[in-house]
């Protein structure tokens, strides 16, 4: 399919899908408003005429209907209502647009709310058809309901005035899509003429191909011509340039990373320069200049290659972090092999009794450990990532403690699980990352959860080195972190989004014995 093809039904059908969307909505709007405003001007006339003297004092007439109805069919007239009725405590009715239906009960069933003294807009079939009516009662000089007033209007009516502005609808709509095809085809046109008459699924194809190249390699690649526009740039050169530098890179107007890469020296000598080290703002690269010559041996550009130095540098870390776990590995079959061979020697000795003791309360400690968060919290999904938590505090040698005085049971439906979830998981982990820092006081965590009326407490304290005076405001804030490194500052950053969701507030203050304790305070009953 050609491009203008494509681009016609593409665009045609937008629109259509649009004007479609737009014309069904605003008659659902029409509809809703029509009928609101015709049931509330229902429901004012028919006050008027529940207050007017004339009406009541015709209740006490021998023949009501002769002075009630010639006074509502004028009124009903002139606000071309369809119906107006009056009728008596039993329904029966002293007025109607049809004189064979005066002296008859009233229809619709709608009637008990008027006689207990409400004023309602409903939605039934009377003796005319299906109809829009305003209700209210006729009040006695005693203070007792003696009849009730009607006032409708058939929703027929309603559905042709609905149908008169569709049809002019349908005509706009019909005019706006004609001009969008009209307009779809002159863009189509002037797009073809800008790319040389190439279909888009040629150009796509040559895009590829040039960007697979690019991609294919994993350093920075940049290259110029002599005027220091862009030529060429592949993904990982804008992502190894600063924020500064990408936009240049982008507008071709900022020129400083271009002298950092000393591209331009390349252009000026045409001398190759290889595994060169150099700073682009803040960051040190390793960087191949090559000039680009053409036929004649004339500098017509330059190209660079360039990789972060940090790269060897993370991979060290990387590197440290696997021994790290590896060491905690080995400590942990170690510390499992000296249980293991004690309940071999156990059993060498015939001391069963006491191997089967000793294997009893090793398991006991998981199992109560266990049983005593699910006592706490039985909600499955908050109760497993606190024994995740757990698990995962034994196997950094913290000690991770939950309050045994803890309550966090019947936790309001409403509250959303996955933002307690962000809350609880970020505040530990924050907590667990404090109290192995070398500073820290202690490598301990105390977990409160505590459950009121209203109120839901969340309290994380640990033994680590604190916060600062200077950092207490910044805490929250989105890359804030002490620990300077890539990915990290938005895990009380998200804490404090989910509370705010929650309607909650977030503190924190310093702990006597040492450390930090976050409190959290979610309100339950605002969101039942």
């Amino acid at each position: 399919m050609r491009f203008h093809t494509k681009l016609l039904i593409m665009m045609g059908s937008l629109l259509l899908g649009v004007i479609v969307l737009l014309g069904i909505s605003f008659e659902q709007m029409l509809d809703g408003a029509l009928r609101k405003e015709i049931g509330t001007r229902a429901l004012h006339t028919a006050k008027a005429i529940a207050r007017m003297p004339e009406i009541k004092e015709a209740f006490s007439e021998p023949d009501p209907a002769h002075t009630i109805n010639p006074l509502v069919e004028t009124i009903r007239q002139d606000t071309h209502a369809a119906f107006i009725t009056v009728g008596n405590r039993q329904g029966i009715r002293y007025s109607h647009p049809d004189p064979e239906q005066i002296g008859k009960p009233m229809v619709g069933g709608d009637n008990e709310a008027v006689f207990a003294g409400q004023s309602i807009i409903s939605e039934t079939v009377g003796s005319l058809g299906p109809g829009l009516r305003g209700k209210t009662p006729i009040w006695g000089d005693a203070g007792n309901v003696i009849g009730v007033v009607s006032v409708g209007f058939l929703l027929e009516d309603i559905q042709e005035t609905i149908e008169m502005y569709r049809d002019r609808i349908v005509l706009i709509g019909a005019v706006i899509l004609l001009l969008g095809i009209i307009g779809t085809l002159l863009i189509a046109r002037n797009v073809k003429e800008s790319i040389f008459g190439l279909e888009p699924v040629q150009i796509g194809r040559m895009y590829q191909e040039n960007q697979a190249v690019l991609e294919s390699i994993r350093e920075g690649i940049v290259a110029v011509n002599t005027d220091g526009a862009i030529t060429m740039a592949n993904q990982t050169a804008m992502s190894l340039l600063g924020p500064s530098e990408k936009q240049g890179l982008m507008d071709g107007e900022n020129r400083e990373w271009l002298r950092s890469l000393r591209l331009l020296d390349v252009m000026e000598t045409g001398i190759a320069e290889f595994d060169q080290e150099t700073f682009v703002g803040k960051k040190a690269l390793i960087v191949n200049r090559v000039p680009i010559l053409d036929k004649e041996g004339q500098v017509m550009g330059a190209v660079a290659s360039f990789r972060d130095r940090s790269e060897l540098f993370r991979v060290t870390q990387e590197l440290s972090r696997v021994k790290e776990y590896a060491e905690a590995l080995r400590s942990q079959t170690h510390e499992y092999s000296n249980k293991l061979h004690l309940i071999s020697a156990l059993i060498q000795l015939e001391s069963y009794q006491e191997a089967v003791d000793f294997i009893s309360t090793e398991v006991n400690v998981h199992v109560s450990s266990t049983q005593m968060i699910m006592r706490i919290v039985p909600d499955p999904l908050i109760g497993g990532l606190l024994l995740g938590k757990v698990n995962q505090a034994n196997e950094r040698k913290i000690v991770l403690t939950i309050d045994p005085e803890s309550h966090f049971r019947d936790i309001a439906t409403a509250i959303d699980r996955s933002l307690l979830i962000v809350i609880l998981g970020n505040l530990i982990d924050n907590a667990m990352d404090a109290v192995c820092a070398p500073d820290a006081f202690a490598k301990e965590i105390t977990i409160y959860l505590g459950q009121m009326d209203e109120l839901l407490l969340v309290e994380v304290e640990d033994r680590g080195p604190g916060i600062p005076e200077e950092n207490a405001d910044k805490v929250y804030e989105r890359g804030f972190s002490t620990k300077h490194l890539q990915n990290h500052g938005y895990g009380l950053f998200l804490v404090k989004e989910a509370v705010e969701q929650l309607h909650g507030t977030i503190t924190h203050a310093g702990n006597p014995q040492g450390g930090t304790i976050f409190t959290v305070m979610l309100p339950q009953g605002l969101i039942r």
